[in-house]
């Protein structure tokens, strides 16, 4: 899963949402600096991650778009899925998506000081671009594509997905009505589990 769907996932804690939307730029004893909530966070980033790849519909959207993004297929899916998240919002929160992100951006910027460096650099680029809300319309899907293809060492071929997941929608959107509402349960129960305060 991507930036929307981990922040969405991490429950009412500030602390937890601002581990788990940077965790996957935490590397080795970077973590030691960090309180526990957020440890927790990039804990719970983790089993996420981890439900998400052994997941059988999950490996369906993937094999889907292996012959043509290869190694980069993952990364592909988890922006589809966070497309279809942000495009059928309502289904999933009372609390409207514009208001999320900016609760979202908030929680990053009180913490700035706290960022790695990867997310303090791409951060002015998320919220000025609205990415969160962004993922649900495809021409700003497509400018997240392309930054990421630029960004990329190896030809990726993102630029790319945006018409590729147009020649493929129902099936994508499919994979991700099935496999949301597992991922939401699996989250709610490692938080009551893990993490109950």
């Amino acid at each position: 899963m991507n930036f929307l769907a981990h922040a969405f996932l991490s429950g009412d804690d500030s602390e937890i949402l601002f581990g788990n939307f940077v965790a996957d730029s935490i590397k080795g004893s970077m973590i030691d600096k960090y309180s526990s909530l957020v440890k927790a966070g990039v804990a719970l980033h983790r089993a996420i991650d981890y439900f998400t790849d052994t997941h059988p519909v999950v490996r369906q959207s993937v094999s889907r778009l292996q012959p043509t993004f290869r190694k980069y297929a993952g990364v592909v899916t988890d922006i589809y899925f966070d497309h279809y998240l942000a495009l059928h919002w309502k289904q999933y929160s009372a609390v409207e998506l514009q208001d999320f992100a900016s609760h979202v951006y908030m929680v990053l910027l009180k913490r700035y000081s706290l960022l790695p460096p990867r997310t303090k650099r791409i951060l002015p680029w998320m919220i000025a671009q609205n990415w969160l809300v962004g993922y649900a319309n495809l021409n700003d899907l497509q400018r997240v594509f392309n930054g990421m293809s630029r960004r990329t060492n190896f030809d990726s071929g993102m630029e790319h997905a945006v018409e590729f997941l147009k020649d493929n929608y129902p099936e994508f959107e499919s994979d991700f009505k099935v496999f949301f509402p597992e991922l939401r349960i699996m989250c709610s129960d490692y938080i009551l589990k893990n993490i109950a305060h």
